[in-house]
């Protein structure tokens, strides 16, 4: 497989075959990301993509996922997704599900009869970053976007059939905006409606613009407890019904997983036990991205 530069993939892509269709992400402006910040972005060559169909038709006949890397893969134009989604099809004709990240951006892009057809070829799942539901939080870090414009997306995804998946990012907003963060951002997932919500925990990264503004004092990081009540009021503000909510990513502190409403009460209870210090936290040194 031709890879180049960072892949990052959700957590629940690990055993995907992973398809670098894009180099680099096509905004890559956020101040918090440092995934691709010294790359250009870039769709690559059709006969590097087709060569890696090849190899994964040989190579990689037991597994049924496909993750399109690299940001934002539905970027492209729609004929150029339909004839990779055909060429997927005719490689790796046992492949269960296609997903790709897709910022707002991208989604809005397409119309939702445009999303629908990539739905029909075999597109599946749509990851897409909220962040933040805040308008003040998405401005300060750049996100290019509004909470109504995230909306919107997702509308978009939802009214096409797709599964959409949206990240939210616990401690964005610094100390200062932290209950804003938490409540805006609860009211606008509500709106969008998603199956599945997975909550990361921000790690500031030397060599981003928000990294420096931490080194430098200007951006006050939210302590392990008030990470944890920015958890427990996104959680309890929540409305939505049998949307899997995650936080057991690697940069959290506390590994919580269930299925909104069903498991609410449990998953608060496992973080206000978390507040009460009878439930150990993950370890700074344990923690990644």
């Amino acid at each position: 497989m031709h890879y180049e530069g960072t892949i990052i993939r959700p957590p629940s892509e690990a055993f995907s075959i992973i398809l670098q269709v894009t180099v680099g992400c096509s905004y890559n402006k956020c101040t918090f990301c440092g995934a691709y910040k010294n790359t250009r972005f870039r769709v690559k060559s059709a006969a590097d993509i087709e060569q890696d169909l090849q190899f994964a038709a040989q190579f990689c006949t037991r597994q049924k996922r496909i993750f399109l890397a690299d940001g934002d893969a539905l970027i492209l134009p729609q004929d150029k997704l339909v004839d990779l989604l055909k060429k997927i099809r005719t490689f790796l004709p046992t492949a269960r599900r296609v997903s790709l990240y897709a910022n707002a951006r991208a989604i809005r892009s397409k119309s939702i009869a445009q999303l629908s057809e990539l739905k029909r070829l075999g597109l599946d799942r749509v990851y897409m970053g909220l962040e933040s539901g805040s308008n003040e939080v998405l401005r300060r870090v750049v996100k290019g976007e509004t909470a109504e414009s995230m909306i919107e997306a997702a509308g978009r995804v939802n009214a096409s059939g797709l599964f959409l998946s949206v990240t939210t990012l616990l401690g964005l907003g610094g100390r200062e905006l932290s209950e804003v963060h938490a409540r805006d951002s609860a009211e606008t997932l509500n709106q969008m409606n998603p199956k599945q919500i997975a909550a990361l925990t921000l790690m500031p990264l030397k060599g981003t613009e928000l990294g420096s503004q931490y080194a430098a004092g200007l951006f006050h990081l939210p302590e392990k407890q008030e990470i944890l009540n920015e958890l427990k009021s996104l959680v309890s503000l929540l409305t939505l019904d049998r949307t899997m909510f995650h936080a057991n990513h690697a940069s959290n502190y506390l590994p919580i997983e269930g299925i909104l409403q069903k498991d609410k009460q449990k998953i608060l209870r496992a973080v206000d036990s978390a507040l009460a210090g009878a439930t150990a936290l993950v370890p700074e040194h344990m923690r990644a991205l």
